[in-house]
């Protein structure tokens, strides 16, 4: 039985957008000679690579949910360059130049397509800010700066008063401002893209695939009222391809929970007195990321859950609580504007490994795989995607090359209870010990 995903209906990215134009769903008995299951980042640039390579080809794309309701319309907006968090403490240099490398690569595609197909969706080249709160905030944008220096790459010092005049608040004591990253509204980036797919390129929407069988050399993808028959299978599927019994005890579901502001009035934006579109991600890893859209929302995240069944692991009563820490967290920055409600709060589901490390490659005859981003899913999505495409056709690259090289086989997990439990120690402890950069 394949768990399938079970997204909340409260993701304030797709409430701030226009009714979706509705697409089909899959029924009848279908073959195409490519089909990609899965349409987040990962998803739509496999579909796009197979599609430039083979014009002549039937490629199917098919997801659970429309497109941009997933993992990949819920995340905090930013496509980061840099090599994240633990990749990049990685003791050879070489591998960390090979995933900037590849990074670039994605934003520059995904730069390329939202100005060719004018997707409306707050793109912006305006980096993002690392942030210190206290004394060990300050401890890790110190060692921030170190990796900077010893990745070559540029950044600048943002005092308080400086970082007040953009943030709005005083409560960050400085952070560190690196140019390369960009800005935008994830869910209208996924659905834009998702509306210009080469014509070759079949969408079916709301179609969860039930059973995964293979039967005279096609693999057999049976929905509930029909059924894809496809020699060649790519998935974009994240944290689900342990659903279809890959990558099984190696992947970890982690669900990441923001909340977000109305748009403030002119009244407020008076008394917030920062600027408009800007992000800033915590030096603690286990900090609060905050964001100010184009469209004058805050944004506060700083809640991670260890979640078995998906979003069914999360229940309302969780979400009330997670909706109440945010809020804290908000007028703690903004004590002046603590009459504005936070009006949305969601969250989304991604695969991390112990390791982390990202899976990349073929799975078995017929069937290849990118999952696993450990959490930077725009960039790595994007660009592992297109190189997955690349690798089934037979195409190769210098990209390709280097994706191959960085990537490998997720660690094996402990057993149940114990997987559970030492995750949710791990949350809980990283939780009290960043407690003074919350």
């Amino acid at each position: 039985m394949i768990n399938l995903p079970n997204d909340d209906s409260t993701c304030g990215w797709y409430h701030s957008l226009p009714q979706a134009k509705c697409k089909p769903y899959l029924k009848g008995d279908q073959a195409a000679d490519y089909v990609v299951l899965g349409a987040g980042f990962a998803g739509l640039a496999m579909a796009r690579r197979l599609a430039e390579h083979k014009p002549n080809a039937r490629i199917i794309l098919v997801d659970a949910q429309k497109i941009g309701q997933g993992a990949s319309g819920r995340n905090s907006g930013f496509v980061i360059d840099l090599p994240h968090k633990f990749a990049l403490e990685h003791p050879d240099p070489e591998h960390k130049q090979k995933l900037l490398s590849l990074n670039r690569s994605a934003i520059n595609q995904l730069d390329g397509l939202v100005g060719k197909y004018n997707i409306d969706c707050q793109w912006s080249a305006t980096g993002k800010y690392q942030g210190a709160v206290g004394e060990r905030g300050e401890a890790y944008l110190d060692h921030f700066e170190y990796l900077m220096k010893d990745l070559g790459e540029p950044y600048q010092h943002v005092n308080g008063s400086e970082l007040s005049k953009v943030l709005g608040t005083n409560y960050y004591n400085r952070a560190i401002y690196t140019p390369g990253g960009f800005l935008m509204h994830p869910a209208a980036l996924v659905r834009g893209l998702g509306d210009n797919l080469p014509d070759n390129v079949e969408v079916f929407e709301n179609s969860p695939i039930r059973s995964l069988s293979k039967e005279n050399g096609n693999w057999s993808l049976q929905a509930e009222h029909g059924v894809i028959k496809t020699p060649q299978l790519l998935l974009g599927t994240s944290i689900f391809t342990r659903e279809f019994g890959y990558l099984k005890n190696r992947l970890l579901p982690v669900m990441t929970f923001a909340s977000w502001t109305r748009p403030l009035t002119d009244h407020e934006m008076s008394i917030y007195s920062g600027k408009i579109n800007w992000g800033l991600t915590p030096a603690d890893h286990a900090g609060t990321t905050l964001r100010m859209t184009k469209d004058r929302r805050i944004m506060i995240r700083n809640t991670y859950k260890h979640v078995p069944k998906y979003g069914s692991s999360i229940n309302e009563s969780a979400k009330k609580q997670i909706n109440a820490e945010h809020y804290q967290a908000f007028i703690a920055r903004y004590p002046e504007l603590c009459h504005v409600p936070l009006t949305h709060t969601w969250g989304g589901v991604y695969a991390i490994s112990r390791n982390f490390t990202n899976f990349f490659g073929q799975l078995e005859d017929g069937v290849y795989a990118s999952a696993c981003d450990n959490g930077v899913g725009v960039a790595w999505g994007t660009i592992s995607g297109t190189l997955l495409a690349d690798y089934v056709v037979g195409a190769s690259t210098s990209a390709l090359n280097d994706i191959q090289k960085v990537t490998g086989m997720p660690s094996l997990n402990p057993p149940e209870p114990f997987l559970g439990l030492g995750v949710k120690a791990r949350i809980q402890m990283a939780k009290w010990q960043s407690r003074s950069e919350r």
